[in-house]
Formats: structure tokens, sequence, C-alpha cells
């Protein structure tokens, strides 16, 4: 069977979509041909069976020349394909499902936000199948829609022979949906209560919001033993994980953030906002991503916690995740979607 895939961007060292080159690297194992169009090109390193199609993002090209490019793309690359996995982006499916669904080809839709609007509802109505992760995602009400793992390498994202050092780590976007404010406010308030751990947050803003994360920075530059970084490639965030004992994720339910997989599957204490874990944690380590004093008593909690029975949280941690949300059975998911 041949693929063409829609994405945002195909680029290993990419902060936020730099896990796709993995998946590419999986999907390639199961399909005998794959065409993927992205808004922006990076580096990659794929199999021969995997070509890579950029609509300009990163010469600085204009809406008109993506749309441009896209439509060229879909006539040119028509015979090299049989399904079509539009990644994300709901804009693919409006701009080229009428015409993949006419030509017979199957079309399958993966979104997982929290928000929608009228265009979602069209997009979910061109596509023969929806796929989300959480519960909370807008696409979840759809007749069509099938609840996905999120997708863990968990062979790359593993834990290492001792624990990491007793520290705590929060990576992802310097955003305000990813709520850093509320994880510093969090600190803060463990600072003033004598718990001095030491904290280090791994991330850069989206371009053009950079304004927020300067204010975050400027605005807790007086917590002591809090560290700033600038994102890492996703294949080093592996190594990240291990390095410490506590991983803090404060994204709103909406959206299964796959970082939290990826940290579970590595042997971190995952401390989250998302009740998709409802039942997966602690319900202490659970906690309200709107109230920087719920997150501080998870975060206490997690520091609470002994050392056999993090052992065993590990252990449940990483089943967990092998279980229900690796990459080999994502992949597993969606070819039998694809193939219908």
């Amino acid at each position: 069977m041949r693929l063409l895939i829609t994405t945002q961007a195909v680029d290993r060292n990419d902060q936020a979509l730099g896990f796709f080159h993995g998946w590419l690297e999986e999907f390639a194992k199961h399909f005998e041909r794959i065409e993927v169009i992205c808004l922006e090109e990076g580096e990659h390193n794929l199999p021969k069976s995997v070509s890579v199609h950029s609509l300009g993002k990163e010469r600085g090209a204009s809406r008109v020349e993506y749309i441009f490019h896209f439509y060229h793309y879909i006539f040119s690359l028509w015979g090299k394909h049989d399904a079509v996995f539009v990644h994300m982006n709901q804009e693919y499916a409006l701009l080229g499902g009428t015409l993949w669904r006419l030509g017979g080809k199957r079309l399958v839709l993966w979104r997982n936000h929290k928000k929608g609007s009228a265009w979602t509802r069209i997009a979910a109505l061109l596509a023969h199948k929806v796929c989300h992760t959480s519960p909370e995602a807008y696409v979840a009400r759809y007749a069509n829609a099938v609840r996905m793992p999120i997708g863990v390498d968990t062979a790359l994202f593993k834990p290492r022979a001792a624990p990491g050092q007793d520290a705590i780590l929060f990576l992802g976007r310097l955003d305000a949906v990813k709520k850093p404010d509320i994880f510093l406010e969090a600190i803060e308030q463990l600072r003033k209560s004598g718990i001095s751990t030491p904290v280090h947050v791994y991330g850069d803003p989206t371009p053009g919001r950079e304004g927020f994360a300067e204010e975050i920075k400027k605005r807790f530059a007086h917590l002591e033993n809090v560290s700033f970084h600038s994102s890492v490639p996703h294949e080093r965030t592996a190594e990240l994980y291990t390095t410490y004992s506590i991983y803090a994720n404060i994204t709103p339910s909406g959206s299964f953030d796959k970082t939290i997989g990826e940290a579970m599957s590595s042997g971190c204490i995952v401390v989250a906002g998302n009740d998709a874990l409802r039942g997966v944690i602690p319900g202490a380590l659970l906690v309200d991503p709107q109230s920087a004093g719920s997150v501080a008593e998870g975060i206490r909690a997690a520091l609470a916690m002994r050392e056999s029975e993090r052992e065993k949280l590990r252990e449940r941690s990483r089943a967990y995740v092998e279980r229900e949300h690796s990459l080999s059975l994502l992949v597993e998911k969606l070819v039998g979607i694809l193939s219908k």
C-alpha cells in the first residue's frame, strides 16, 4: 500500500515536531511507498521509500505559494498513493479532501486540539476517520472518531540503570498554553516553604510569541536554583528525561501531550494537569493546571515519595505506555484504519 502524508514539518531537530521523523521511519516499515507534503522541511534521514515535498516555509514562501505548491503536489503525486493521512492541520483536508474522496482515496485526519470550529466539522465530514488521543479533543464527539495511542518510541525513551537526579524538569514550548507561568508560580510557593529542589526549564517560544517568554524569564529571575535553557532536538530529549527524577507538564486537558508519555516511558515521576491520566498516576500527582497552589502540592507530593514508591510507579508508568501508547501500536492501528 502507498501512502500520502501531509504534516507541518519534517525536521528531526524541531523542538515540538521532531517526533514525526520517528513516526515516518516506523511508517516506512509498513508501506510500500510514502510521499510527504510538509509546510516546512528541515534535517531528516529517512528510508529511500519516503520522499519529502515542501510547501516552502523554510524558503520564505507566501501563503499563496503554499496553496499553489500544495495543489501542484496533489496532482503530480496522484498516481503514487492509495490513501491519505492528514496529520494535525485540518486545512489540508479542507483543501484536498473533496478531490481525494472523489478520486477514491481513503482519507484519515489526525486532530487532537480541544477547540474546533465549523471548519473542523467540514474537515471531519470529508475524512473517513478522525483520529485523536484525548477524550476531551474537539473531534472526539464525531461518529467517525477513533481514539489512538499517542505514539511513544519506547526503544528511544527508556529508563537508564539509575534514576535521575532529584530535580524537576519542565520541557515544552514557552507559550501561554503550556502554563509555564503557573508552573513557576508553584515553584515560587515551594521556595517560600523551604523547598529548594533544582528546576530546569527547557524550551523556546513559538516564533512571534517571544514577548510572553521574555516576560516569564524576567518575572521569575529571582528564583534560586531555577535555570532556563533553549530547546533541544527531539532525539536529545530522551537523555533529558533520564537526567531528572520529576517531570512537570501543566498543559490543560484537551490534547494528550506526547511528552507526558515520553517522560513516563523514560522513568520520570510525572506531575500533570491532564485528566487523561486519571487512574493512571496517583491522584496527588494529578493537578489543576489553572492553580499554582495545586501544582505546588502535586510537586510536593512527588518529592515526598519514598524511593520504593517511586520505583513501583516508574515500572507501572512504563508498562502503561508500552501497553497503551507505543509507536508500534499506533502504526499498527493506523495501518488498519487506512487499509479499510
